[in-house]
């Protein structure tokens, strides 16, 4: 018998979807699991420690209904476990949850009858070393952002490549990406679109004080090492955007592609690109 889980925002649409969902798979006889996603805000905090639960392995796949925000909870609940992930778009934008809710049935049906193809897309690993001791350690999806707070001055961003020092990043923050993050925060920063299946990351800075400071898409092969200079202050570091803590010269964060990715569920019929011209209004024949 299959068991299905099924993420949903805490939102009164999408738990009302999520019913329907459910009662319509267990009168096929499939077992449903559902796990309500409720944001918490973004804390400081001096360490970053968090004992995650995980997805059950006998999933037979994963269907998400609320927008992207709802899909990187789902990532993080489903971790190593390979459990295919299916997103069905209740939120603004959607880059992640590609399916419109009104093809919802019709796709997990298809869903059901192991129908689908899979996209397998990287993700990173970044961890923050205080003094010699790890303090925290995330695994991301999108992407890891230093950024700088409202009244904070400019950061000094060193970043080396595999222990080569690259440069340093004058600039209000620096954005650390996957292919999939490419159309999140480091697109609103003036990085590129990457088409999500390669194997690479991106650094995108954020407002950099001088033009000659430029994204930079490097193999997923290499380990990014960051660090700040004494006199920053009042710098964030998040992960996805769900959680973060603040960050000092006493700091080391590396990043590097994480030993394992996750499997997206793909839409017969519809490519990358028919996700971008929608979302991003591109006109045209």
């Amino acid at each position: 018998m299959k068991r299905i889980g099924i993420v949903v925002k805490d939102q009164k649409e999408a738990i009302a979807k999520a019913d329907q969902l459910e009662t319509w798979l267990k009168a096929k006889g499939i077992q449903v699991l559902i796990r309500k996603n409720i944001p918490t805000p973004i804390t400081s905090r001096d360490c970053l420690v968090e004992n995650i639960e995980k997805a059950p392995s006998d999933l037979s796949f994963i269907v998400v209904l609320g927008g992207d925000g709802t899909f990187i909870s789902a990532i993080r609940w489903v971790q190593d476990t390979g459990i295919p992930v299916l997103g069905v778009n209740l939120g603004a934008f959607g880059f992640l949850t590609e399916v419109p809710v009104d093809q919802l049935f019709p796709t997990v049906e298809k869903a059901i009858k192991d129908d689908y193809a899979t996209q397998e897309r990287i993700l990173l690993s970044a961890k923050v070393v205080r003094d010699g001791e790890e303090i925290a350690c995330q695994t991301v999806l999108n992407d890891v952002v230093i950024n700088k707070e409202a009244l904070a001055r400019i950061a000094h961003i060193h970043t080396y490549i595999d222990d080569y020092y690259l440069t340093t990043f004058r600039a209000d923050g620096l954005v650390v990406a996957t292919p999939t993050g490419s159309t999140a925060y480091s697109l609103s920063a003036g990085g590129p679109i990457v088409y999500p299946s390669l194997k690479t990351i991106i650094l995108t800075p954020i407002c950099p004080f001088t033009l000659i400071n430029r994204p930079l898409i490097v193999p997923d092969t290499v380990a990014i090492t960051i660090s700040l200079e004494e006199r920053d202050s009042g710098i964030f570091l998040t992960f996805d955007g769900q959680v973060g803590l603040h960050i000092t010269h006493r700091d080391t964060i590396i990043v590097r592609k994480a030993p394992h990715t996750i499997q997206m569920i793909k839409i017969a019929g519809q490519s990358y690109y028919d996700v971008l011209k929608a979302k991003l209004s591109w006109s045209g024949r």
